[in-house]
């Protein structure tokens, strides 16, 4: 795990050296595009929607790694929109940030966070037709979109019907409030855990994400599910990783970070890659 509170080129130094310490598990590349259009892939961006530079900077990184590394979508773990819903808000802090993605037919899936406005859900570009939790799918992989701000019976009980029925090879969630996480100003969410652990145990998720804490955190697996923390796509809380959590894997503070995943048959490959362009962290999932 890295923590540094500088900027600059002490700062750009310490980024590259981490590269080694953080990549675990190095992933031996993404999946070529003429390889089928079974493989699956796409980003993860959470707590985003600021408006300031550092989200135009990795926005522009996003892009660009986009032209060498395809992916159709992108997942968002919320905090969308920060500072109130409003047409010039959603123009200002996602149509003009992401616009190189959007015009090139990039589609972005959307959770609330705790910063979020209900009127995101009609938001046509946020594909959330109008409600707070759904599912969608893409090849072999089933998505399910869920609200952590307001996880009622409803709720968990469309989620225990919808992975029942799921007999996709891979099922991965995504929401704003981690279960698990290692960040000193939120932490993990043992209330939710309690109620959606057992479902993720039970019907065989194996990739969750979540935003909520501003870093980025692979946990180490819980009960075959593998978490991770991607809150730090526009908004960097540095040094607020516990450096003595038993919980992580790999962790990065230093600068704002999005993921870029493949799933690919029963393997899935993810890379974290910061404002610098640097990948911080990589892996494989075995399914």
């Amino acid at each position: 795990m890295l923590r540094c509170p500088r900027r600059g080129s002490q700062a750009i130094a310490a980024l590259i050296a981490a590269v080694a310490l953080l990549s675990h598990a190095a992933y031996r590349g993404f999946v070529d595009v003429a390889a089928g259009s079974s493989v699956v892939r796409f980003a993860v961006i959470g707590d985003f929607g600021t408006g300031t530079p550092q989200q135009f900077e990795l926005a522009q990184v996003m892009a660009d790694r986009r032209r060498r590394d395809p992916y159709e979508f992108v997942l968002t773990v919320g905090d969308n929109i920060y500072g109130g819903w409003s047409a010039k808000a959603v123009v200002d802090r996602f149509e003009v940030p992401y616009k190189a993605l959007l015009s090139a037919g990039v589609e972005f899936f959307a959770t609330l966070g705790n910063h979020d406005s209900a009127e995101e859900q009609r938001y046509a570009p946020f594909h959330m037709g109008g409600r707070r939790y759904y599912t969608f799918s893409r090849g072999a992989v089933d998505f399910f979109a869920l609200d952590s701000n307001y996880l009622d019976p409803p709720q968990l009980s469309w989620l225990r019907q919808a992975l029942a029925g799921s007999t996709a090879a891979w099922k991965i969630a995504f929401f704003h409030h981690p279960l698990y996480s290692s960040g000193g100003r939120h932490g993990s969410s043992a209330d939710l855990r309690t109620m959606l652990q057992p479902l993720f145990t039970q019907y065989g998720v194996q990739v969750v994400f979540s935003g909520h804490d501003h870093v980025y955190e692979r946990v180490k697996p819980q009960r075959g599910v593998s978490y991770f923390v991607c809150g730090s796509s526009g908004q960097l809380r540095r040094g607020n990783l516990d450096k003595r959590s038993p919980l992580t894997a790999a962790g990065f503070v230093l600068d704002e970070v999005f993921m870029r995943v493949d799933i690919d048959g029963d393997r899935l490959g993810f890379e974290a890659i910061s404002r610098a362009g640097v990948v911080i962290d990589s892996g494989e999932i075995r399914r």
